[in-house]
């Protein structure tokens, strides 16, 4: 396994990872399969804004998981805050990918001055929910009920890790 940035080359095998958590799970609280014009658009973002999208690869170049982050919220004091998303195969899960792909998400979020990085876990997802506190993310608090899929209410749990960066915030 190697990890490295995905490009525009991996984004249909990441629409296929997305599109399988859209259709199997409630990972992704979307109803719509995504298309490769929205994976254009989503990638474009992504560089825009200078978010790293960190890919596991296997020894054939094919995609295993992935990892990135973005935008929290757009008011400017939230400019040290970021949202980060993990993904992994369907068939490739419990291999340890997703706790190496954290590992690389928050390494980068370091490297980039960040504060905080809040992940936004279902509140069913108690696999993702204990990844998340075996590494150090601390439950901040469950939403009840904010979204709806699969003839169901759903819980949003929200994770966030605070890290040491950066030195010299400001408010510019």
């Amino acid at each position: 396994m190697e990890l490295k940035p995905c490009t525009e080359k991996q984004l249909p095998e990441i629409l296929d990872i997305f599109n399988d958590a859209i259709l199997n799970s409630t990972a992704l609280y979307d109803y719509k399969t995504r298309t490769m014009e929205t994976m254009y658009a989503w990638y474009e973002d992504k560089l825009k804004g200078n978010y790293p999208i960190v890919g596991a690869f296997d020894e054939n170049e094919t995609l295993l998981g992935f990892a990135t982050y973005g935008m929290f919220r757009v008011r400017p004091a939230y400019k040290y805050t970021i949202e980060h998303s993990v993904y992994v195969r369907s068939d490739k899960r419990g291999n340890g990918f997703g706790k190496i792909l954290l590992h690389e998400i928050v390494k980068k979020a370091e490297e980039q001055n960040y504060h905080v990085l809040v992940g936004v876990i279902d509140a069913s997802n108690t696999v993702s929910m204990n990844l998340h506190e075996r590494e150090g993310f601390v439950l901040t608090g469950i939403m009840k009920e904010v979204g709806y899929k699969f003839g169901k209410w759903l819980d949003a749990a929200f994770y966030q890790l605070i890290l040491n960066t950066p030195e010299n915030p400001n408010e510019k």
